[in-house]
Formats: C-alpha cells, sequence, structure tokens
C-alpha cells in the first residue's frame, strides 16, 4: 500500500483535497477528524482534567478549550502531550485496516505532519497551499476564529513556502475546484505509478 502524506497550513483546502482523493479510490484518514471523536471518547478524561471547565455535555467544548490556549503556547504544548499519541494510535490502526483490506493507496491529512517530524513516515507528501491574503480570508470564515487565535495557530505551523520546500507535491487551492481536482487526479497517479514500480 503507498502511504501519501497531506498536509499544509491553516484554510489552505485539505479538507477539498482529501475528499478529491477519496473521489479518486484512496483511503482516507483525517488527524482532524481523530481529534473530534477523541474528544467525544477517550481524551475527555485528560483533557478535561488538565483544562477545567472543558467538559460540556458528555464532551470537550472545543471552543471552551481554545478560549484557554490563545495566547498560552506552552498550554497548547500542554494539549498536544496528551493527544498526539491517541491520535497516532488510531492513525497506526488505520493504516493496519486500510493495508490488510487491498487498499493500494491511503492518504493521511496531517496538518502539523512537518512540525511533529512525521515528514519521513510516508511514501510521499503532498502539501496544499494559497496566496496568504487568501489564507487569512478563509480562516477568518470560520467559526469562532479570531485574529489572535488565527495568529497562535500560525506561529505554531511551518510556512507554506517552508512546507512546498519539503513536500513532493504541492497542490495550488487558489485555482477552481475543477483544476485542483486535475492536480490530485496527477498525484493519484503518480502514486500509482510508483506503487507499481516499488512492486515489480
Amino acid at each position: 500500500m503507498f502511504r501519501l502524506g497531506l498536509t499544509g497550513s491553516i484554510a489552505t483546502g485539505k479538507s477539498t483535497v482529501l475528499e478529491a482523493f477519496k473521489a479518486l479510490g484512496a483511503q482516507i484518514y483525517s488527524a482532524d477528524q481523530a481529534v473530534h471523536d477523541l474528544y467525544e471518547g477517550e481524551a475527555v478524561g485528560p483533557v478535561s482534567e488538565a483544562f477545567p471547565g472543558t467538559f460540556r455535555e458528555g464532551k470537550i467544548d472545543r471552543t471552551a478549550l481554545s478560549a484557554q490556549l490563545v495566547g498560552h503556547p506552552e498550554r497548547i504544548s500542554q494539549l498536544e502531550s496528551i493527544v498526539h499519541p491517541l491520535v497516532r494510535r488510531r492513525m497506526r490502526a488505520f493504516s493496519d485496516e486500510a493495508a490488510a483490506s487491498g487498499a493500494a493507496i491511503a492518504v493521511f491529512d496531517i496538518p502539523l505532519l512537518y512540525e511533529t517530524g512525521q515528514g519521513s513516515d510516508f511514501d510521499a507528501v503532498a502539501v496544499t497551499f494559497c496566496d496568504e491574503q487568501e489564507q487569512r480570508r478563509r480562516a477568518l470564515l470560520r467559526p469562532a476564529m479570531t485574529d489572535e487565535k488565527l495568529q497562535t495557530i500560525l506561529s505554531r505551523q511551518w510556512s507554506q513556502d517552508q512546507k512546498r520546500a519539503a513536500a513532493d507535491f504541492a497542490i495550488d487551492t487558489n485555482q477552481s475546484f475543477a483544476a485542483v481536482e486535475q492536480q490530485v487526479a496527477n498525484i493519484f497517479r503518480a502514486c500509482t505509478e510508483m506503487k507499481t514500480s516499488d512492486d515489480s
């Protein structure tokens, strides 16, 4: 099975690209979705203990949690020390299941792939990118997003240029949806060819 890492800074189109890969038949994994599930499951206990007041209606309230993180990078590191091991465990389970099912290509959407030292864990890495003004516009459309919160997030991510320099493929999401789909199709084909070469 060919394992493609997918990453990119906030609001650069990762979710759209992930769905395009899914439409082509790839098995897909989303770290963001894993976190969402964990905040309703096994992460509830340790997160609510470390961040009092975030447990509401049986799950971690992400808005309340975000409010405790803005402007406090040390608290973000504390949260990551709790959540990241759980996310990686889920990712390994997904990878094992996808391989066992006979999947040819699996795509792993990991926003902090490079920042968490996972760049070499995949057969190749694709990065999404867009104009910084467009990135900011998209980000600030998100519920509960503020300038301060966005700056906190960006301060903990590699720049778009750094990610593009490190990645094997780059996907320009400034373009039309059809153009983005074509870029994804080209990468999917390249990954298929690399897998075929490795298998022969």
